[in-house]
């Protein structure tokens, strides 16, 4: 199954965002794509902790949240172009992106995806827990794996699936298709070389992260004319949980 444009061309442009806290005056919106999985739940609790005048919209992917019904996409750069396309109209307020592991993938080809048709490209692009896109990745695939090895992988490597969710087999039966998925999209992935961008960006790892080492993170710079920032947190591939006031402040440093 191929996402496509199309299918999404006439949709309103609030289906790809959710903003808990809008404010007209914002003099930055920041763009926020999530893990593997993840959802606009995410970032929830990112407005009160960022700047007043950082406005925050937490991207909403199809097949989740309030676009459950839709299908859930397998080609991320075909996602990008759909959220760019998507996102087009709401960009002339100053705008940077966010993303983390996943999410930092998929918004550094939503810049790109944006410079190809033209758009206004963001002031700042901030990837998180995430190698350099032209990196190869050589581990062995997870999203063919069957569902019991698919869980103890993802619990093994990552850590990522909540107790509560282990203990529900309906919850995890909702959650186990998105999450593989992403992964499909992640591991399908294949990097096409283009000009590096214009813009700045700024690099956040954890310490303890096994699968993105401080000596992947600084190969962004080959995707940016500008010189890249690289700052690291306490914690592994999800250090972001257990740190969140100390990356806000961080982020806002960077969009100041």
């Amino acid at each position: 199954m191929s996402l496509g444009l199309k299918p999404y061309e006439s949709m309103q442009v609030e289906t790809w965002f959710h903003c808990r806290k809008p404010n007209p005056a914002a003099r930055m919106r920041l763009l926020c794509f999530p893990y593997a999985g993840g959802g606009v739940s995410i970032f929830r609790g990112w407005p009160d902790l960022l700047p007043a005048n950082i406005e925050v919209w937490a991207v909403q992917l199809p097949g989740r949240d309030g676009r459950r019904h839709e299908p859930i996409p397998d080609d991320l750069q075909e996602l990008a172009a759909a959220a760019a396309e998507g996102l087009r109209p709401h960009l002339r307020t100053p705008f940077a992106c966010f993303g983390h592991s996943m999410g930092a993938l998929l918004a550094f080809e939503f810049v790109r995806a944006l410079r190809r048709s033209g758009q206004v490209e963001p002031a700042h692009l901030i990837v998180s827990a995430r190698r350099a896109p032209q990196l190869i990745r050589d581990e062995t695939p997870l999203h063919t794996l069957p569902q019991s090895a698919f869980v103890s992988t993802l619990r093994l490597r990552y850590n990522s699936i909540p107790p509560a969710i282990l203990a529900e087999p309906e919850l995890l039966d909702l959650l186990l298709p998105i999450v593989r998925a992403d992964f499909k999209m992640i591991e399908s992935y294949h990097y096409r070389e283009e000009a590096p961008l214009d813009g700045p960006i700024s690099v956040f790892g954890g310490t303890r992260d096994e699968w993105a080492l401080s000596n992947e993170l600084d190969t962004w710079q080959t995707q940016t004319r500008r010189p890249i920032s690289v700052q690291l947190f306490a914690g592994g591939h999800f250090y972001l949980q257990d740190v969140l006031p100390q990356l806000l402040a961080a982020v806002a440093e960077v969009l100041a």
